[in-house]
């Protein structure tokens, strides 16, 4: 469907338009638009079971649940009609912008044209009511808003890639959080690299180290393939760490090249890394990142030369905030990733000691204080990321040699006793999720 709320609509024959406002509401006989909020949305009306077919024909007083996953649908609205008479269209699916549904009046007036127009509804979420003045205007939109979806339900699965020893190796999660055998890598085998989830539903394991510091990526697509290298872009580092905001992005930070450094690099819905940003906060390396409030992200802890707990909040544009002071036990070579849909969790890391401490971070971005660890004590970089949607997994790491076990993260944030591990054993690898 070409129309869109909020657009002209397309007319049969005559070459007019109909009357929609600029906003995208409905307008009343009067002209003024209608924009409150929508209680009284379904009062009075008989809902029916949910339509699927390409046609359909309504009736007053009636609610219908239409679903155009598979077909746009034509409407046709009753013949003769009284003034009050009303009935409500719902967007079952949320996929009225890829199909859309078309009204046919029926020889009835429709917000004061005539039935040679052809009204069109695209907007995925639309609830729309439409209620039945006199032959002078017709069938008047009362209520046209889109419902907003609800708050993302993360990933399904995730993945671990790359790490000590210098290898390209990958290992997938499942969405009930069991870790799979080693898949023959792809691109460059590096070390202390990042990763990060991008465009809802794919990740991106992003610069690292060779032997010397690089700056090249590499894609997941959501079926957990891994891409061959893609040309860096930005300045070559390792140490560093990323996380995803604004619902379809990601945010590449800190790290070393040499020194250390809080440049961040972002990354756009379909992948693209851009250039350097002029970091804020405390330059550091081995740090760790994660989101938060279903769009936005956080870095924390890390190394300036001696251990730190601050961290540093991403707004849901990208824009990296000042130093806040830490919460818990400053350390570094930890971990992080999401749970329970909108909430974080920092993980393990060095004190001086492997630690198996964490620490939560509320949807607002609030760390809490240390919880006593579960689990295998372990830094020298270990893997976090979400899974089954509300979930979050730890894994790898280093203590007293390599190690392959994982940890689950409940989605209320409680963290489970070691699993034995599937797939290499090593440090310094990324995890991000997809799918």
């Amino acid at each position: 469907m070409s129309g869109l709320t909020g657009s002209k609509i397309n007319i049969r024959g005559s070459g007019r338009v109909a009357k929609l406002g600029t906003d995208g509401q409905a307008l009343t006989s009067s002209g003024a638009g209608v924009g409150a909020a929508f209680e009284d949305l379904v009062g009075g009306v008989s809902w029916q079971a949910v339509e699927t077919g390409s046609t359909m024909t309504a009736e007053a007083g009636k609610g219908y649940w239409v679903n155009t996953t598979s077909n746009a649908c034509t409407i046709t609205l009753p013949s003769s009609a009284s003034n009050g008479d009303t009935i409500i269209f719902a967007d079952y699916d949320r996929t009225w912008g890829t199909n859309g549904i078309v009204i046919d009046s029926n020889g009835l007036n429709y917000q004061g044209d005539d039935d040679s127009y052809t009204v069109e509804y695209g907007t995925d979420g639309l609830a729309l009511k439409i209620v039945y003045s006199d032959a002078t205007n017709g069938w008047i939109p009362t209520m046209e808003e889109a419902v907003a979806d609800v708050p993302s339900k993360g990933n399904s699965e995730g993945i671990f890639g790359y790490g000590g020893g210098y290898v390209s190796i990958t290992n997938l999660v499942s969405s009930a959080g069991v870790v799979a055998t080693d898949t023959t890598g792809v691109g460059t085998a590096r070390a202390y690299l990042a990763a990060t989830e991008y465009g809802d539903d794919k990740g991106i394991f992003g610069y690292g180290w060779t032997g010397s510091y690089i700056s090249l990526t590499n894609l997941v697509s959501n079926a957990g393939v891994v891409a061959a290298d893609v040309a860096g872009v930005g300045t070559g580092r390792y140490s560093l760490a990323a996380c995803s905001y604004g619902d379809d992005k990601g945010i590449f930070g800190y790290g070393y090249t040499g020194s250390r450094v809080s440049l961040t690099n972002l990354v756009s819905n379909v992948g693209v890394v851009a250039t350097d940003v002029t970091g804020v906060g405390t330059a550091r390396n081995d740090i760790a990142a994660c989101e938060y409030g279903d769009d936005k992200g956080i870095f924390g802890y890390g190394s300036t030369g001696s251990v730190v707990s601050m961290t540093n909040l991403v707004t849901n544009v990208g824009v990296v905030g000042t130093d806040v002071t830490g919460v818990g036990t400053a350390r570094r070579q930890l971990a992080a990733c999401g749970y329970g849909f909108d909430k974080g969790i920092f993980g393990y890391g060095n004190t001086g000691s492997a630690s198996s401490l964490t620490n939560l971070v509320s949807n607002v971005g609030v760390v809490s204080a240390d919880v006593t660890g579960v689990g295998t004590a372990r830094g020298y970089p270990l893997g976090a990321t979400q899974y089954g949607g509300d979930k979050g997994i730890f894994g790898y790491g280093e203590e007293g040699g390599a190690q392959n076990m994982t940890n689950l993260v409940s989605n209320v944030g409680v963290v489970g006793t070691d699993v034995t591990g599937v797939g290499t054993a090593r440090g310094s690898l990324a995890a991000c999720s997809f799918n």
